[in-house]
């Protein structure tokens, strides 16, 4: 850094900030129906809180580096390792645009598959 400007501070990204984006990725993305708690335990406390960040679990590393956990329930009948790439590159896309962090890896956890109606 430069002697001749001072220091304006730093930002600080929560990781629940993180989290909504990711969420709103997951959520606009073809192929998912839903999210999934990455647990029974989450499952309950997520009902009883109403979570939005359901199904997203976000690790900042010390060096601003991103690990996303995205835990989904996906629609039956569709390519399932294409929907998770497509969905990957969506959340690593929307996080790197809105942060400007590293996503350095996303992890697609799929937890069910639903059958949509075809009535």
């Amino acid at each position: 850094m430069s002697d001749s400007q001072p220091s304006l501070g730093n930002i600080q990204i929560a990781g629940s900030a993180i989290a909504s984006i990711a969420s709103h990725a997951v959520l606009s993305s073809y192929g998912v129906v839903g999210m999934a708690a990455k647990n029974v335990v989450d499952g309950i406390a997520n009902a009883l809180t109403r979570d939005p960040h359901k199904g997203i679990e976000v690790t900042i590393s010390p060096e601003n580096t991103v690990v996303i956990d995205v835990y989904v329930i996906m629609e039956y009948g569709t390519n399932l390792a294409q929907v998770a790439r497509s969905l990957s590159n969506a959340v690593r896309y929307q996080v790197e645009q809105a942060t400007e962090l590293t996503v350095e890896h996303v992890h697609v956890h799929v937890h069910g598959l639903r059958v949509s109606n075809s009535d």
